[in-house]
């Protein structure tokens, strides 16, 4: 089956009308992207990021009439906007392809600090003495691929975890609570809001040989009460920022925290939000993104 897609440079103010009238047309799919090519990350708090110009595609069954498409578009612009001229709409008709299996091609086996290897499920370990974390992140976040990702599990790599416990936040895939317990811990819990995510930690865990009771899964608010020696934390700096005081409360004096998810710019708020329970160390940095590690404080510091 092949597909046809429309797809034109709009200013931001004219790509919601723009976009009513794709999907009144028939679109599967719309997509808006930068057309200068400047990604928006998580803003900083309190504002809110605009593109300058948005290329809008909206995707079509390729039986559809596109120039009859393009005609009632031209003509409803011309109707809404009649002193402006209609923007050049560009048509492609896209070959239908086996997108999971071109995922599955570009996903490699990844090493990650000096014992651990992130493997797809569909590879052979390329070093089966390793520590080998078999991964299918079905619909979830956390591949190893993403510089937060690798960033957690290089820290994870370098702690001594034998015997220790592990709060996964946002686990995802499961790949940072798996890897904990592939390096090491006795014990690990994992957390999401997303059920498609508790989904692919539950089957990544079996997949990796562990038992159930091993690495349990939670929606945040069936979560019980715990302590633990190490969090680690990969979300966002807005909800970690907010979440300062509920994730403090989940470490043990003297325990370890792992943070990422944070822009550069978005670290010294971070840091502010979690210094008065935790002694932390240095950031460090891949490419824009950073991690913030520490160790909590013996005394109950609040605010």
């Amino acid at each position: 089956m092949s597909w046809l897609q429309i797809k034109t440079l709009v200013n931001p103010e004219q790509s919601a009308i723009l976009e009513d009238w794709l999907l009144e047309a028939g679109a599967c799919a719309i997509t808006l992207t930068d057309a200068e090519d400047n990604p928006v990350f998580e803003p900083i708090r309190g504002t809110t990021p605009l593109w300058q110009a948005t290329w809008i595609t909206g995707l079509y069954d390729g039986q559809k009439d596109a120039q009859a498409m393009k005609k009632d578009i031209q003509q409803r612009w011309q109707a809404t906007y009649p002193d402006q001229p209609a923007p050049e709409l560009h048509l492609e008709i896209l070959e239908d392809k086996d997108w999971i299996r071109e995922w599955m091609d570009s996903f490699s086996p990844i090493q990650m600090g000096q014992r651990l290897w992130v493997v797809p499920s569909w590879h052979q370990p390329p070093e089966p003495k390793a520590v080998n974390l078999m991964l299918d992140p079905g619909l979830a976040f956390g591949t190893g691929t993403h510089p937060t990702t690798a960033l957690c599990l290089a820290w994870l790599d370098a702690q001594d975890l034998e015997g220790k416990n592990l709060l996964d936040f946002g686990c995802g895939s499961g790949i940072l609570g798996i890897a904990g317990l592939l390096l090491g811990a006795s014990q690990a819990w994992g957390v999401d809001i997303d059920p498609q995510a508790l989904e692919a930690s539950r089957q990544n865990s079996s997949r990796n040989g562990l038992a159930k009771d091993a690495f349990p899964v939670y929606y945040p608010e069936r979560c019980p009460e715990l302590q633990v020696d190490v969090l680690i934390a990969n979300i966002l700096a807005g909800p970690l920022i907010d979440l300062a005081p509920t994730l403090a409360a989940k470490v043990k004096p003297k325990g370890l925290l792992a943070l990422s998810g944070i822009l550069a710019h978005q670290a010294h708020e971070v840091i502010q939000a979690y210094q008065p329970w935790f002694d932390l160390d240095p950031i460090q940095s891949k490419d824009e993104w950073v991690r913030i590690t520490g160790q909590r404080k013996n005394g109950n510091s609040t605010q």
